[in-house]
């Protein structure tokens, strides 16, 4: 019989060998019935590098307590951390190369930014076609107070030359064999806006090890993979990184896709920002009230976008009713919204729930295809039972 892990190595191995994207970007298993130690109330998609979802019932505060925050790792986590040996390194397209320690990064100015974080992959599961990659259902985002030093000030320290055009960031995860680097890279533009940090807290207390410590890049409003962990490295560039997890990883076609139709990467951008999204965290999918008055709640995000309204439906789209949006706000974070609703009589209902952001933005009814799953909001929906 054959090991998991043997198994894994073979089908890592094959799809390699046929000159494929690297699995790592397309495939993942679903260790839903793990237990993790320490992350019990969390769903694990992937045991392999550590893949933990947030069951949706935990958005219940506008700040996401870090134990129930999500957990996106593309490698091992490092097998060694301290921050008495830690460096970061700056270099590339700059005057003056820098390597800083966990001291220097401490005493720089901070900068705290509430952003809401969301790997490019929430949601995946919902996509049909069915496609592969870590299956995502609603809980692979979070909110939390993230502060730092502003990458801006790093980079003005070393003073990059006029032929600094991109960011790269690369961390200390440990790459299994032949596995390409986690590498991502960011326009200079977003590189030096003020509220670009190098995160070396997390809600008033050091990183942890799931989420970075002792430093991690903070990318607001664009997919969680631009936030990279474990920083040992900042990189000025000429150009876009080359790179695996650049390209073919982490695009977006440029134009609309059939479903099932394959990804033509020379067609298509690398993702940044956030779509307009809700979620319904309250009731959950299969419930059954005991009573005919249902309270509906969950949260919408829009990336560099506010949130300008949430609406609801209780008969399947129908019908929409305005849901009220919670008084807790900040750019880049995302707003809570609650709904009472009775209903008319007992029976089986579907609750759905769009967001419209100040972009003008709509969450649509079907998300747009693309085979990695990214990106995906369509309506969120529950089906629930009223027994009384």
């Amino acid at each position: 019989m054959i090991s998991r892990r043997d198994f894994l190595r073979g089908v890592s191995g094959a799809v390699a060998a046929a000159g494929a994207i690297h699995p790592l970007l397309t495939w993942a298993a679903d260790d839903s019935a793990v237990v993790i130690p320490g992350e019990e109330g969390l769903i694990v998609r992937s045991a392999r590098f550590l893949d933990l979802e947030m069951p949706p019932a935990f958005i219940d505060s506008w700040i996401t307590p870090v134990p129930h925050f999500f957990v996106r790792n593309h490698m091992h986590e490092p097998s060694t951390l301290d921050a008495a040996t830690w460096e970061l390194k700056v270099s590339g397209e700059v005057e003056k190369p820098l390597t800083l320690n966990f001291a220097d990064m401490v005493r720089m100015e901070p900068h705290t930014v509430t952003n809401t974080l969301e790997c490019a992959g929430n949601g995946r599961a919902f996509q049909r076609p069915r496609v592969p990659g870590v299956q995502w259902q609603r809980g692979a985002v979070g909110t939390a107070r993230f502060s730092g030093p502003r990458l801006r000030d790093i980079l003005h320290q070393a003073g990059v030359k006029p032929t600094g055009k991109h960011v790269m960031f690369h961390g200390l995860d440990e790459v299994p064999s032949k596995v390409p680097p986690f590498i991502r890279s960011i326009p200079i533009e977003k590189a030096i806006d003020e509220d670009t940090l190098i995160a070396m807290r997390m809600n008033g207390a050091e990183l942890t090890r799931h989420h970075g410590f002792p430093a991690r890049a903070l990318v607001p409003g664009w997919i969680g993979a631009a936030s990279c962990k474990w920083l040992s490295e900042i990189k000025v560039l000429d150009k876009e990184f080359d790179g695996n997890f650049m390209k073919p990883g982490y695009r977006y076609p440029n134009h609309p896709l059939k479903p099932g139709d394959p990804l033509n990467v020379d067609d298509s951008h690398p993702l940044t920002a956030l779509n307009v999204k809700s979620v319904i965290a309250s009731p959950t999918d299969d419930w059954t009230s005991k009573s005919r008055t249902v309270n509906i709640h969950g949260a919408a995000w829009a990336g560099d976008a506010d949130i300008v309204k949430v609406e609801v439906s209780t008969d399947s789209g129908a019908t929409w009713q305005a849901a009220q949006l919670g008084r807790d706000r900040a750019k880049y974070a995302w707003r809570l919204w609650s709904h009472s609703w009775k209903a008319p009589q007992v029976g089986d209902y579907t609750i759905l729930s769009r967001a419209t952001d100040s972009q003008g933005r709509t969450q649509p009814e079907t998300a747009d295809w693309n085979p990695s799953g990214y990106l995906y909001n369509a309506y969120d929906q529950v089906k629930i039972h009223v027994a009384t």
